[in-house]
């Protein structure tokens, strides 16, 4: 995969819904995963600070690749920029995610 290129990842964790960007987006090898590496955050010297991009930052911080289950992926898009890295709360109706569903439910007992 070229350098050049840039994705954007939506995709469900724990009932949040991130969006991060990365390098590198691939079918994984490991059956029924997709592999993202190169994660792309925005600099450390900015004098503003997004908490959830720090948030976001630390979580992935050691990590050189993810393999995040198909069923909990949104949607991928190829973009010319990267924008803020994002968490929404997936169970609000207000958040802009709030009619996604899980493919498997988890029964909240």
């Amino acid at each position: 995969m070229s350098d050049k290129h840039l994705y954007k990842v939506v995709f469900v964790n724990q009932d949040q819904i991130y969006e991060i960007y990365a390098k590198n987006v691939y079918q994984s090898d490991i059956y029924g995963f997709v592999t993202v590496e190169d994660f792309v955050f925005g600099e450390k010297s900015s004098i503003l600070i997004d908490p959830t991009e720090e948030k976001l930052r630390s979580e992935f911080e050691n990590v050189n690749r993810s393999f995040i289950p198909m069923h909990k992926i949104i949607r991928i898009d190829q973009v010319k920029k990267r924008g803020p890295a994002k968490i929404f709360a997936g169970e609000s109706p207000a958040s802009p995610a709030g009619n996604v569903s899980s493919l498997y439910p988890i029964d909240k007992k």
